[in-house]
């Protein structure tokens, strides 16, 4: 069974950095891409970014420019994330899946994220 850990979450005030990782391991994966999803308390999921494996990149409005997704999608998955603002405060999730336009299979326990103004 696939699992995701991820990590790096932690307080940081507005304008700083940030950087999450995500580690996969057990079973044999399979999957095609990985996204970074975040959570405030009373609303929906919402995917940050995406990183396929052909290396392709998606990230939402709300975080072009200001965040990276980079690394192996079978491997460490990381989220660099900087010029952090106050709306940026969320639980972070890993999560890994076939398609695109599917909910991803496998997800990650969450890491928080808070920032401070």
């Amino acid at each position: 069974q696939v699992q995701l850990n991820e990590s790096g979450g932690g307080s940081v005030q507005a304008g700083g950095s940030l950087r999450l990782s995500c580690a996969s391991s057990g079973g044999t994966p399979f999957f095609n891409f990985v996204s970074w999803y975040r959570q405030t308390a009373g609303a929906q999921r919402e995917v940050v970014a995406t990183l396929t494996l052909t290396g392709r990149t998606i990230y939402a409005d709300s975080v072009k420019g200001r965040f990276t997704i980079s690394g192996d999608i079978f491997k460490t998955v990381a989220l660099e994330m900087n010029d952090l603002k106050s709306e940026d405060t969320a639980v972070y999730y890993c999560a890994a899946g076939i398609h695109l336009n599917n909910s991803p299979r496998y997800w990650g326990q969450g890491t928080q994220v808070t920032v401070s103004s």
